[in-house]
Order: C-alpha cells, then sequence, then structure tokens
C-alpha cells in the first residue's frame, strides 16, 4: 500500500482567525494612537507652561521698573493661573507662600535696578498642572473608551464581512463535495490568476484536471487492455487450432499415408507454430515497450540495414522491383530495433504490391534528423486508416490478410520502438493515382 503524506494541516476556523488577528492589530494601533496623544498633549501642555512662566518673567521685570510698592507688584504679577511671591532683600515676603507641592511648575528669577524695593529681590512664579493633569486624564480615559468601542465594532464588522470574503473557499468546498459524490466536469473557472483565491482556484482545477485525465487514462488503458487480451486469444486461438487439428491428424494417420502427404502436414505444423510464435514475440515486444523499453545506442548506418533488409526481400519477393536510394551520415540509434523496424516496413510493402510492382526504400540525411521512406505500388492506405493501423490487432483487408502470418502488431510494434528512440513512425499522404502507401521513420540525431 502506498504511503501518504501527512501535511498536518491545521483546520481552525478560518473566520474566527481574520477576525481575532484583525482586532489585535486594531487594537494595538489604537493603543499606540493613544500613546502618541498623551505624550503630545504633555509635550505641548509642558511647552505652554514654559512660555507662560517665561512671558510673565519678562513682564515682571519691567513692571518692577515702574510699580512703587511692592504689594501692588504682587496684586498685579499673581493672576490667571500663576502665583506669585516676592522675596525682598530685607528677607520680608510678600504675597502668599507657595505650599511645596510637586505637581507645580515654578520659575525663580532676580529682579535688579527699577525701584529701591526690587533691587536684590526674588519673585518666585508658579503654575499649579493639577488641572493639566486631569484634562489629560479625561483625554486618555475618553480615547481608551472611544478606542475599545472601536475595537469592539470592527470586530462584528470583520466577522460578517469574513463571511463574505471566505464565499470563494466555500464554493471550492462545494464543488469538492459534488466530485466526490461522481459529479464530473466541473471547474471553478476564477476569473483572475493573479489573486490568491485565483491562484488557489487556478491550482484546483489544474488538480481537478489532472486526476479526471489520470482517472480517464486508466479506464481508458483497462479497456485497452482488456480488447487486447480479448483480441490476442482470438489471435492464438486460430494458429493453436490449427495445430491441434494437424497434430490430430498426424497422430490419426494410417501408417501407410504417403510420404508426400505427410511431409505436407508436417510443413504446415511448422508453419502454424511460427505464426504462433511470431504472435508471441510481438506481443512481448509492447509489453517491453509499454514498460519502458531498454535500447542500447551506437553509431549505426542507417541506411546499410536498409540495404541488408532489401537484399533479404529480394529473395523473397522475386516477382517485385526493389530498390534502395540515398545514404546518411551515421546516427546514434539501437542497430538491432532499427533493423527491425525496417524489416516491418519492407515486409509489408512487399505483401502489399502486386507481382510487378515496385518497392521503394529512400534514406534522407537532415541536419537535424535522418528519415526513411519505405513506399509501395500497392493499393495504398486510405487517409481515414492511416493512424488506425497503428494500433494493436489491426489489419487493412486490400494491403495484408491473416494468410499472411501477420500478427497485426508489427507497426504497433515498429512506432513504439522508433518513439523510444525519440523518432517516429507516420503513414504520409501518398501522391499520384497509382501511389501506394507511403511509411516515414524519423529518427532524430
Amino acid at each position: 500500500m502506498i504511503g501518504r503524506e501527512k501535511i498536518g494541516l491545521q483546520t481552525h476556523s478560518l473566520r474566527l482567525r481574520v477576525t481575532v488577528i484583525g482586532s489585535v492589530i486594531i487594537t494595538a494601533v489604537i493603543a499606540v494612537v493613544i500613546v502618541t496623544a498623551g505624550t503630545l498633549f504633555t509635550v505641548a501642555a509642558k511647552r505652554d507652561v514654559n512660555s507662560l512662566l517665561n512671558e510673565r518673567a519678562t513682564y515682571s521685570r519691567q513692571l518692577a521698573r515702574t510699580v512703587a510698592r511692592p504689594e501692588a507688584f504682587i496684586a498685579r504679577i499673581d493672576g490667571q493661573s500663576v502665583r506669585a511671591q516676592l522675596v525682598l532683600s530685607d528677607g520680608s515676603v510678600v504675597g502668599k507662600a507657595l505650599p511645596p507641592n510637586a505637581t507645580e511648575s515654578r520659575r525663580t528669577i532676580t529682579l535688579r535696578g527699577g525701584r529701591a524695593w526690587a533691587r536684590g529681590a526674588q519673585l518666585t512664579l508658579a503654575v499649579d498642572n493639577r488641572l493639566l493633569d486631569r484634562v489629560r486624564g479625561r483625554l486618555l480615559w475618553g480615547l481608551v473608551i472611544a478606542g475599545a468601542i472601536a475595537v469592539l465594532v470592527a470586530a462584528g464588522l470583520l466577522w460578517i464581512a469574513v463571511r463574505y470574503a471566505l464565499a470563494p473557499l466555500d464554493a471550492m468546498t462545494a464543488l469538492a463535495r459534488s466530485i466526490a459524490t461522481g459529479r464530473r466536469g466541473a471547474r471553478l473557472t476564477p476569473q483572475r490568476r493573479d489573486t490568491e483565491l485565483g491562484r488557489t482556484a487556478a491550482a484546483f482545477d489544474a488538480m481537478l484536471d489532472s486526476l479526471e485525465g489520470a482517472e480517464h487514462n486508466e479506464r481508458a488503458a483497462q479497456q485497452a487492455v482488456r480488447r487486447f487480451v480479448a483480441d490476442a486469444g482470438h489471435e492464438l486461438r486460430t494458429p493453436i487450432s490449427g495445430v491441434q487439428a494437424i497434430a490430430e491428424t498426424l497422430l490419426q494417420a494410417p501408417p501407410d499415408m504417403p510420404a508426400q502427404e505427410r511431409e505436407q502436414l508436417c510443413l504446415l505444423l511448422v508453419q502454424e507454430t511460427r505464426r504462433a510464435g511470431r504472435l508471441v514475440d510481438d506481443m512481448v515486444d509492447m509489453a517491453r515497450i509499454d514498460s519502458g523499453i531498454a535500447i542500447t545506442p551506437a553509431p549505426t548506418d542507417v541506411g546499410a540495414l536498409a540495404a541488408e533488409q532489401v537484399a533479404r526481400v529480394r529473395l523473397l519477393y522475386p516477382q517485385l522491383t526493389i530498390e534502395v536510394h540515398g545514404a546518411a551520415a551515421p546516427i546514434a540509434v539501437d542497430a538491432s530495433r532499427i533493423s527491425q523496424i525496417v524489416a516491418n516496413l519492407v515486409d509489408n510493402a512487399c505483401q502489399a504490391t502486386p507481382p510487378g510492382g515496385s518497392v521503394r526504400v529512400s534514406v534522407v540525411d537532415e541536419p537535424h534528423a535522418v528519415s526513411l521512406l519505405v513506399s509501395d505500388t500497392g493499393p495504398g492506405v486510405a487517409p481515414a486508416d492511416r493512424e488506425r493501423i497503428f494500433e494493436r490487432l489491426v489489419r487493412l483487408d486490400d494491403a495484408r490478410d491473416r494468410r499472411t502470418g501477420g500478427s497485426g502488431l508489427g507497426l504497433a510494434v515498429a512506432r513504439g520502438l522508433a518513439r523510444a528512440h525519440g523518432g517516429d513512425l507516420t503513414c504520409l499522404d501518398s501522391t499520384g493515382p497509382s501511389s501506394g502507401a507511403v511509411f516515414c521513420l524519423w529518427l532524430p540525431r
């Protein structure tokens, strides 16, 4: 059993996670805003207090030059949130005493010049910060309450909005469930593929295409295997039945059977066994091709291989004109497998050509490949059959039949071997009214 990789995907509520994360971010932002506002308020308040003390100190120096009595001086300085106390040079104190208070901002200056009482006097100015502290406290509490309300409102809106934002995920879930119940062919088809959900939907559709394609290929492969097994069993039945019938005839033959008749029966028995053997060999080759046949490439002269096969069939078909033309530089291929392909093509061409006809084998040297063309003057192949003839156990009645001993797998094996080399084998369009079939073996360098 194939092991499954466990990713361990976290399945917490995405809606809740987005809402919580959004609320935390909003809370952090509001906290920063509150701290910043409090800090700015404190800085601005201190600046204003210092400015007020500086202005009052300047005014005091000017006023000390014109006011005759220190009591009148204090009366005009003390007020408008500023408290003042004057200590004269003789130690006497004018004005109310300033109690020690940490919440006050104080400024002490020494008066110089002006009236006699002002010489050497020390003036202390103080501003009570308690009012500012109360205002700052109220401001911060107001910001905290407003921020809390904003977080609650934002969390509620996020909870509602995320539901609509995650609607595409619900669509994916519904589609996956419908496919799991047997519905095929449905797709998400995102309008945009450059977004997060678009990329996810595109990957989801690609996965469905791959899965359904694999399922379709698996079913097609199973049907092809069943059909192939059935056809192969049917094909093997004929030679095996012939072998059985001939063997029974020989066993039941009288001792005085003429030698010529006995030899004919033995010859038929050998032919039927060879026919069955060829079918089995082709089936084995197809199985190897399906499982990935191993080839051993080596520098090979394709033209020489073609000349060898032409010399062979000239002995078998003396009634035909068989020619080979062209040459090509050596190419790295498996010589035995390429020879098998060429032998199949030449044999088929000779079997399809009537007496007096001709078969032509042409080798074409191309910059990046070598092509081998096999043409004949037989009945040719109809356009509708030019791909079907490469299927397994397919024969064309007017080109060849079972009496020639073919298994119906030769072209399928030949194409499989060609593609194992990175090339291909095709049936081309024939030219001229009397032209027969034209097969092209293409091998890349």
